[in-house]
């Protein structure tokens, strides 16, 4: 346990962290093709800043909570000012508590950049709201991790829409004196969870729905399924109706992750979804034993991503932003008091855990080969397989159903 995760608990009223998900009603999955090099419509036109010139000496962002620290929260976590004197680039940062909420955010024009997550990418790029990158302008993104990048969720057909800034995979926390034998398969959490009824714990989002059809991918390969956020109908249906199964079992749905701690630590969840800064968390307190384990049918998980707004005031000083966030550096000390693996691959030399990196499988391309990153479900199916698929509005309605 870092002291940058210590300080973190501090936080934790105010950090409902990543990829939240509420309502959609008013966010809807823009309809078109599909990214990472596969077939389907193109994004709306939008030109890329060709050269770097002066920075405009302003800066608007929308940040997930502890991407952007001033020191404000805590007076030696700080890589906004340094940033600020550096560039004269004056930040302004606007917190985005869900990706619904980023999402209309950019939309109005106010902001020069956002750290999306792959449930907001997508829906970002096909409604033309953020420009492609040229990452000859971001000289960090040639040692950023390699198997980040030209992904399904950050780029299509081979241009970069952004420039990746820290992942993780959504693990299987557990407590190992009740949960017995040592779980290797989700299963613990569908078909299994019997014996831990009422115990059971899942993030709170429509995207958990992928979790469920990753499951059935590789449990049920008469259903077809060949990516978990590209469902035909039938193929959604199967992964609803085992995700209504498993609400019988589920004592807790938590996005805030000081809800999940608690969870645990009272004893009212013995079993379910995590992320690694979770289950540091609770093993720092003390408080009650847990483990975690990537199941055998792998995972899935996010990788977040700074783009750059189409209507951008201040574009040079979003290429400044993006170049000083991934530096070793600063990139090492956001994913040490934010908890997650650096998307920079130098950053592992400059954590003040030196096991930081090995915890969160940083540079671990096969642990990272294994998990399915948070994709926006379209129409256009994202693996490229047809137009035959459900979109992400669909799926806030279905999970409005599982959830009852």
């Amino acid at each position: 346990m870092t002291r940058t995760l210590l300080r973190r608990t501090a936080l934790a009223a105010s950090m409902v962290l990543a990829v939240a998900l509420t309502g959609c009603s008013t966010a809807t999955t823009t309809s078109g093709g599909s990214a990472g090099g596969t077939g389907g419509a193109q994004p709306p036109k939008v030109a890329e800043l060709k050269k770097l010139g002066a920075g405009e000496g302003a800066l608007n962002i929308i940040a997930w909570a502890g991407y952007a620290e001033d020191g404000s929260n805590d007076k030696t976590v700080d890589w906004v000012h340094p940033f600020e004197q550096q560039t004269g680039c004056h930040v302004n940062v606007k917190i985005g508590n869900t990706s619904d909420e980023m999402v209309q955010l950019m939309r109005t024009g106010q902001y020069d950049g956002v750290s999306a997550s792959g449930d907001a990418t997508l829906r970002l790029i096909y409604a033309g709201d953020v420009a492609p990158v040229n990452t000859s302008l971001v000289p960090n993104y040639a040692s950023i991790s390699s198997f980040l990048k030209n992904k399904a969720w950050n780029s299509v057909k081979g241009t970069m829409y952004g420039i990746p800034h820290g992942w993780g995979a959504n693990v299987l926390l557990y407590n190992p004196k009740v949960v017995t034998p040592k779980p290797d398969s989700w299963s613990v959490v569908f078909d299994k969870a019997g014996p831990y009824k009422g115990k059971v714990t899942a993030y709170d989002s429509p995207i958990y729905i992928a979790d469920a059809a990753l499951y059935l991918m590789r449990t049920n390969p008469s259903l077809g399924i060949k990516d978990p956020y590209s469902l035909t109908e039938k193929q959604l249906d199967a992964a609803v109706t085992l995700l209504k199964q498993q609400n019988a079992n589920v004592g807790e749905y938590w996005a805030d992750y000081t809800k999940a701690v608690q969870a645990f630590e009272s004893g009212s969840t013995e079993v379910g979804t995590t992320w690694q800064v979770i289950a540091n968390l609770i093993a720092s307190d003390k408080k009650v034993p847990v483990a975690t384990v990537l199941p055998k049918e792998g995972a899935t998980g996010w990788s977040d991503t700074w783009m750059v707004s189409s209507k951008a005031k201040h574009p040079n000083c979003m290429y400044r932003w993006m170049n000083w966030i991934t530096s070793p550096k600063v990139n090492a000390q956001v994913a040490e008091w934010f908890g997650e693996a650096p998307a920079q691959t130098k950053a592992c030399t400059e954590t003040s855990d030196k096991s930081f990196c090995a915890t969160y499988h940083a540079t671990d391309a096969a642990y990272a080969s294994r998990i399915h990153y948070w994709t926006t479900p379209q129409k256009q199916c994202v693996d490229g397989s047809g137009n035959g698929c459900t979109d992400y509005s669909e799926w806030v309605t279905k999970w409005q159903q599982i959830k009852g």
